[in-house]
């Protein structure tokens, strides 16, 4: 494999707030990741096995995961709203909640600086990513 495949000029980036059970990172990441993969441009080719059975593509791209805590999450946030950079969000109220309208209407109940963070993800050009970013520490 040619090592240019290997380099990305944008950056997928999780960030699940540090206080969490581990079942709700495992839910809140799913949920952010399916908004990220909303964006066909980021998918690549289904795959196939050997047999011919065949697969679902995936994001192009690696995810990093991370955590922070409220403050830096809320932080981050705030710097990728500003940057107009593409973003997912869960909040703690979606938890208790059994479908996406209802999800839906429990973000938008709130105004934006005062959303209950628990995960967000971001997609967008490398630099003002990790700009945004400042702060988190990589999963663990």
């Amino acid at each position: 494999m040619d090592m240019e495949e290997n380099r990305f000029d944008t950056k997928i980036a999780v960030v699940l707030r540090d206080d969490l059970l581990p079942w709700q990172e495992l839910n809140v990441t799913a949920f952010l990741m399916s908004g990220i993969g909303a964006n066909p441009e980021l998918l690549g080719e289904p795959y196939e096995d050997a047999d011919g059975q065949r697969y679902l593509p995936l994001l192009r791209q690696p995810v990093v995961v991370l955590s922070a805590d409220a403050a830096t999450l809320a932080r981050v946030h705030a710097k990728v709203v500003t940057r107009g950079l593409p973003l997912a969000v869960y909040t703690h109220d979606m938890f208790s909640t059994g479908h996406d309208a209802a999800n839906r209407a429990t973000v938008a109940a709130v105004p934006t600086a005062e959303l209950d963070l628990v995960g967000i993800a971001v997609h967008g050009p490398k630099n003002p990513v990790d700009k945004a970013l400042k702060g988190t520490r990589l999963h663990d």
